[in-house]
């Protein structure tokens, strides 16, 4: 029975995964279609041109968790078991979210440049909010890898 389980949770997996990454394509094809056609726009041209831009980004972010998705739930099919694991897995994770909002922080900047400089605020909290995500993965790399070697010890 769990065999059986296992399986579909597998296949689930796998099903979600292949659809992020068909969804994913269909973003950045999609937005650079819309680019190309907005070339003669000269007006809306660079307004147009960013707002794609973030959505490839985040198309690429969703990319990434689902090879994380693949390589984790479909190939390896593990859970996690030992905390050098655990670090790995989640420094995954956060370095996937913390380079989507670097990178959309950067691409509101420009936004905000080219409309309206009061629209700063959100951009600079999407920055401060990546240097943070680095910052609190560095704690928290320092804090796992004293737990790591204590369970090595216990096992020696």
């Amino acid at each position: 029975m769990e065999k059986l389980f296992n399986t579909i949770f597998t296949l689930g997996h796998l099903f979600a995964a292949l659809s992020l990454v068909a969804l994913s394509l269909i973003i950045m094809g999609w937005s650079v279609y819309d680019v190309i056609t907005s070339i003669t726009s000269a007006a809306e041209f660079i307004p147009i041109l960013l707002h794609y831009v973030s959505a490839i980004i985040i198309a690429a972010a969703i990319i990434d968790v689902a090879q994380y998705m693949m390589e984790e739930e479909v190939f390896l099919n593990k859970e996690l078991r030992d905390p050098e694991e655990a670090r790995k897995t989640i420094t995954k994770i956060i370095v996937i979210i913390t380079i989507a909002v670097s990178i959309e922080g950067l691409v509101f900047i420009f936004k905000a440049g080219i409309q309206d400089l009061t629209l700063l605020m959100y951009p600079a909290l999407l920055i401060v909010a990546a240097a943070i995500l680095i910052v609190a993965l560095g704690v928290y790399q320092k804090l796992s890898l004293s737990v790591e070697k204590r369970v090595e010890k216990e096992n020696a």
